[in-house]
C-alpha cells in the first residue's frame, strides 16, 4: 500500500478543521508503520510540519500528543520528537460496562467515607484522591488576588451574596461558556458552594425521594452519595470507556424504568474518562426532550481536554431548558475555594430557592476573587499549561502499568482529565488491594465505591493529578507487585 509523502499538504473544508490533527497523526503513523520513518529517527519539528502542512502549530501539537499517547513517538528535551526506538503497545481497554437493568437503592456512603479518610493521609503516595496537586495550580497568584480584593473592598467582600450570586463572576462564567458551545446570560447562572452543591440542588429541583435517576456505570461516588442522601433510586446505564453511555440502552431503560431525571458526566467522566462525541450529545438531548426528562450535566472536567479545543457540553444543544449544567473551579484553580455554579434552565427559580434554604449564599470574597482572576487573563494561560501537564502525566502512568501490573490488566485511554480506570485480573479484590496498599503507604480508589451496590470488585481508579516522580514510579511498582502477589 503506497504511503503519502509529508510534502503534499493536507486540506480540509472549514467544517472539518477540528479533525485536521487526526489526519496529521494518521499520516505520520502510516509513515512509521511502513518504515518510511524508522525507529530512533527524528520527525519534523512542530513549526516545520505546521508550515509544510499549512496547519496551525496547535494542530500539529495535538497530533503529536496523540502519537505520544499511542507510544509511536517520544519527545526528547531540547531535541524535538523522535520515533520511539522500541515501539510501545498500549494495554488493552476495558469493555462496555454491563450493569443490571433493574433500579436499585444506593448504599455507598459509609464505604466512601472510610476510603476518603484513609486516602487523605499526607504520608501516602496518592493515586487515590482525584485532586489536583497544589504544585500545578496558580496558588500564589490567586492568593495575591484574594488579598487585593479584600484590601480594596473590605465591606463588600464580607457581605452576604444571596442567590443567584456575584454578578461579576456570573458574567465571567457566561463568557467562558461560549467555549463549550453555550450561549448563556449572567442571569441564567446561579453560583454554588462547589460542583457537589450544584448537583445536589439540581437533583432536588427535578426529583423527589423515591424517584429513579439514570446514571453512568461506573459513576463518581459523590453522585451516588447525593442520590443516597436524598432517598432516590439509581438506574445504571451501560457505558463505553471512550464514548460514554450507550444511547440504545438508555432508550430501553427510559421505556421501562420510570426514570425521572438523568445525571451524566459527558466530558471526561470520573472514573472512566469517557467523552461523548458532540453529535451523540445532541442526540441525547433530543431523546430526553421528547420525553420531557431533565438532564443534569456534570462538566467538572470539561475544561481539561488534552487537546487545545475542549468538547461541547450537552447544554449547547438544549432548546427546552431541560439541561441543568453544573461546574466549578475546584479542579483547575483552587480546591479550597468551594465555588461552583449551575445554569439550571427552566428550573432556575426552584434552584435559587433551594440554594437560599441550604446555605443562603456562596462566600462573597471567593466569588469576587475568582471573577477578578478570570477577568485578568491569567486563567487561560494556566489552563493551557495544565492540560499539557495532565496529558503527560496520564501518558506516563499508562505506560508504567503494563510494566508493573499482572498480565491481563486493562486500562482506559482518556483524552482529557487525569484519572484512569483500571481493570485487574478477575481474582483480584480491589478492597483487599486497597488495604494492603495503605499498609505500604500507597493510596488508590477501589472500584466498589463507584457502584450503587458496590460492584466492580476487580477495578481500581488511579489519579494522575500529581506530577510524575521517582517516588510515584516506585509507588506504582509497589502497587503492581502487591497486585501480582494477590493473583
Amino acid at each position: 500500500m503506497p504511503t503519502r509523502s509529508l510534502a503534499s499538504p493536507i486540506t480540509a473544508p472549514p467544517d472539518a478543521q477540528d479533525r485536521l490533527y487526526k489526519q496529521v497523526a494518521l499520516r505520520i503513523s502510516e509513515l512509521i508503520r511502513h518504515g518510511t520513518l524508522r525507529p530512533g529517527e527524528r520527525i519534523p519539528s512542530v513549526r516545520a510540519l505546521s508550515e509544510r502542512e499549512s496547519v496551525s502549530i496547535s494542530t500539529v501539537m495535538q497530533a503529536y500528543r496523540v502519537l505520544e499517547s499511542r507510544g509511536l513517538i517520544e519527545a526528547r528535551p531540547q531535541s524535538g520528537y523522535y520515533v520511539r526506538a522500541k515501539l510501545w503497545a498500549p494495554p488493552p481497554e476495558p469493555g462496555k460496562s454491563r450493569p443490571t437493568r433493574s433500579t436499585t437503592r444506593v448504599s455507598v456512603n459509609e464505604l466512601v467515607m472510610d476510603v476518603l479518610q484513609a486516602t487523605h493521609d499526607p504520608g501516602l503516595v496518592g493515586f487515590g484522591a482525584a485532586m489536583p496537586s497544589m504544585q500545578l495550580l496558580p496558588i500564589q497568584q490567586f492568593n495575591r488576588t484574594i488579598a487585593s480584593v479584600a484590601r480594596r473592598y473590605p465591606q463588600q467582600c464580607n457581605s452576604c451574596d444571596i442567590p443567584p450570586g456575584n454578578l461579576n463572576l456570573r458574567t465571567q462564567i457566561a463568557r467562558r461558556a461560549m467555549e463549550s458551545g453555550c450561549t448563556l446570560a449572567p442571569d441564567e447562572i446561579v453560583t454554588t458552594c462547589g460542583c457537589q452543591e450544584a448537583l445536589n440542588l439540581c437533583l432536588r429541583a427535578v426529583a423527589r425521594p423515591g424517584d429513579t435517576i439514570a446514571i453512568e456505570s461506573p459513576t463518581y461516588y459523590g453522585i451516588l452519595q447525593i442520590i443516597e442522601s436524598l432517598g432516590m433510586r439509581a438506574c445504571e446505564i451501560p457505558t463505553f470507556p471512550r464514548h460514554g453511555i450507550c444511547l440504545d440502552e438508555l432508550t430501553k431503560r427510559l421505556g421501562c424504568c420510570h426514570i425521572k431525571a438523568c445525571l451524566f458526566s459527558l466530558n471526561y467522566s470520573n472514573p472512566l474518562g469517557s467523552c461523548m462525541p458532540d453529535e451523540k450529545k445532541k442526540r441525547l438531548v433530543e431523546i430526553l426532550a421528547q420525553r420531557g426528562i431533565p438532564l443534569i450535566e456534570d462538566d467538572l472536567y470539561g475544561t481539561l481536554s488534552h487537546s487545545p479545543q475542549r468538547p461541547k457540553t450537552a447544554k449547547a444543544f438544549d432548546k427546552e431548558g431541560l439541561v441543568l449544567l453544573c461546574d466549578s473551579f475546584t479542579k483547575t484553580l483552587a480546591p479550597g475555594s468551594r465555588v461552583g455554579w449551575t445554569a439550571p434552565g427552566r428550573f432556575k427559580t426552584r434552584v435559587e430557592h433551594l440554594k437560599f434554604i441550604s446555605s443562603i449564599g456562596t462566600p462573597t470574597l471567593m466569588q469576587m476573587a475568582i471573577a477578578e482572576f478570570l477577568a485578568n487573563g491569567g486563567y487561560e494561560h494556566h489552563l493551557r499549561k495544565l492540560r499539557r501537564v495532565y496529558a503527560e502525566q496520564v501518558r506516563l502512568v499508562t505506560q508504567a502499568i503494563p510494566r508493573y501490573f499482572p498480565e491481563g490488566t486493562k486500562v482506559t485511554r482518556p483524552t482529557g482529565g487525569y484519572v484512569l480506570w483500571v481493570e485487574l485480573p478477575p481474582q483480584i479484590n480491589s478492597l483487599e488491594l486497597f488495604q494492603r496498599a495503605l499498609a505500604e503507604n500507597v493510596s488508590l480508589a477501589p472500584g466498589p465505591i463507584f457502584s450503587p451496590k458496590q460492584k466492580y470488585e476487580n477495578f481500581i481508579r488511579l489519579s494522575c493529578g500529581s506530577p510524575w516522580s521517582e517516588s510515584a514510579d516506585r509507588a506504582l511498582l509497589k502497587l503492581g507487585q502487591i497486585t501480582g502477589r494477590m493473583g
